[in-house]
């Protein structure tokens, strides 16, 4: 299961990279600056249609290249091989499963299932909801197969919401029905996921900060309200804003760690753990509901943490069925993944070690 081969051209400093990866476990061992990130990077696109460190595909491109190309055969436990390519431009992208062109990145994350834990992993605490809402989502995605398409009806219905409100059109009441339907839908869906997360998180939290790691889900609209009512309330108010100010798209995850708010009173490094015990919550809750095994990638997991931090972290990610890809300066902290395929990666050349 998981990714099976990649293929990469012109995708930053990798001009013209294949390999094939292990199910289990995959080290990828190189200096800072050599391609390492990058080789996760491109993993990540593959089952999300995006990079975890830029928001601009041109940027990904090889200097004096056109273009970049990404392709990757996907072994999954029903339908056998399937092949999902992106290939992106400075002004397009372009993404094509089993040689078909496919339009929303869906489908990619249905077909690879992908997270990171990167050094940036703290900022899915630190900064704002917008982040959480997507971790959120992410597991409701794959757990809950009609989300997607409540999801899709009541962004569109946002959308053109929010372009009424701007034009201070009469038509604005027309997206309150889609609003208010899918929006109560996403919302059943999101708070019944997180209380089906909820024990996991308490084991990750336990296990790497020694310590209860909890949450507070707020809706986006008042607790005790009904979302149309608040509409309706707060019509003038989004009129004169041009912006929609109630729903899902305004929900958040409060966390805390031994009953203090989380973004406010701990640490970095706690930051990052707890970040680390969200993401290891996710996939304890597939393991536990048989999902098929995701691909987890840590790049360099040692930054920032002290020794004992690190190896609680890969104490419970070895214990997890996914697929792995870490990248690191060396084997020196990773010595408890004895079975792993090591490659070496400099100056862009990858190359499998014996």
């Amino acid at each position: 299961m998981g990714l099976q081969e990649l293929e990469i051209e012109h995708f930053r400093c990798l001009s013209k990279t294949r390999l094939q990866l292990s199910k289990q476990c995959n080290l990828i061992i190189g200096p800072n600056g050599a391609g390492k990130t990058s080789l996760l990077e491109a993993i990540y696109l593959l089952g999300s249609g995006r990079s975890f460190r830029t928001s601009s595909i041109a940027s990904l491109i090889q200097t004096t290249q056109p273009e970049f190309l990404v392709i990757g055969e996907i072994e999954r436990r029903i339908d056998g091989i399937s092949t999902i390519g992106i290939r992106g431009g400075k002004e397009s992208r372009e993404f094509r499963v089993n040689g078909r062109s496919v339009h929303t990145t869906g489908e990619l994350a249905r077909l690879f299932p992908v997270q990171v834990i990167d050094p940036d992993v703290h900022k899915l605490v630190e900064d704002g909801p917008s982040r959480r809402r997507k971790f959120i989502d992410w597991g409701v995605f794959h757990v809950e197969h009609l989300f997607f398409e409540a999801w899709q009806r009541f962004n569109r219905a946002l959308k053109q919401r929010n372009m009424a409100l701007k034009e201070r059109s009469a038509v604005v009441d027309i997206w309150d029905k889609d609003i208010i339907s899918q929006g109560v839908a996403i919302d059943v869906y999101r708070r019944n996921y997180l209380e089906s997360l909820r024990p996991f998180l308490h084991e990750a939290g336990r296990r790497l900060l020694d310590n209860n790691i909890d949450f507070e889900y707020v809706r986006g609209w008042r607790k005790s309200a009904d979302l149309g009512e608040v509409l309706a309330e707060n019509k003038q108010r989004d009129l004169f804003r041009g912006i929609t100010s109630a729903g899902p798209h305004r929900a958040e995850l409060t966390l805390s760690i031994g009953g203090l708010e989380a973004r406010e009173h701990v640490s970095r490094g706690q930051q990052k753990l707890l970040a680390c015990a969200l993401i290891l919550a996710q996939q304890l809750h597939r393991v536990s509901i048989g999902a098929a095994p995701a691909c987890l990638l840590l790049d360099d997991p040692a930054a920032e943490l002290d020794r004992g931090s690190l190896d609680r972290l890969l104490e419970i990610v070895i214990e997890l069925p996914v697929q792995l890809v870490i990248s690191a300066l060396s084997t020196s902290n990773l010595n408890t993944f004895k079975n792993a395929k090591v490659f070496h990666v400099e100056h862009g050349d990858l190359r499998l070690m014996a």
